[in-house]
């Protein structure tokens, strides 16, 4: 898959490359052209970006970490206050919006360089017929 490797680099690295949407080998190179669209390789180090397959992995974990949140402080302010629905709307919904779309590019990218750090690729099945 990638065998044209620089030196093993980091785990923390890894996550902060992650983190800033850079270049998962070289950490300079940008690696989305649009919002959530990425680039076909890097600008910098040339790594082929075709490996990438995190599917809708970063999408599902924000879900998983907005909902808790969302849902727990709906609790306590209905709860404790017992305020009308609209107005659990009108605070809700735009949490609902920060908490899943703001963190989406870099969930997304820390996949990705996760993926990267540790050579995930597809499985493939182990022949084990006896000889």
């Amino acid at each position: 898959m990638m065998t044209d490797q620089l030196p093993t680099i980091p785990l923390s690295q890894t996550i902060l490359r992650g983190l800033a949407c850079k270049c998962p080998r070289c950490g300079v190179g940008k690696l989305y052209r649009g919002f959530i669209d990425l680039r076909p390789s890097c600008e910098n180090c040339g790594l082929d970006y075709a490996f990438i397959d995190v599917g809708d992995g970063a999408s599902v974990f924000l879900i998983m970490i907005a909902g808790a949140i969302v849902v727990g402080c709906a609790l306590v302010v209905e709860i404790k206050y017992q305020p009308p629905f609209w107005l659990h709307a009108a605070l809700w919904l735009p949490l609902i919006l920060l908490t899943t779309i703001a963190p989406l590019r870099s969930m997304k990218s820390l996949l990705i360089a996760l993926q990267f750090h540790h050579k995930a690729s597809e499985g493939q099945l182990i022949d084990r017929t006896p000889k």
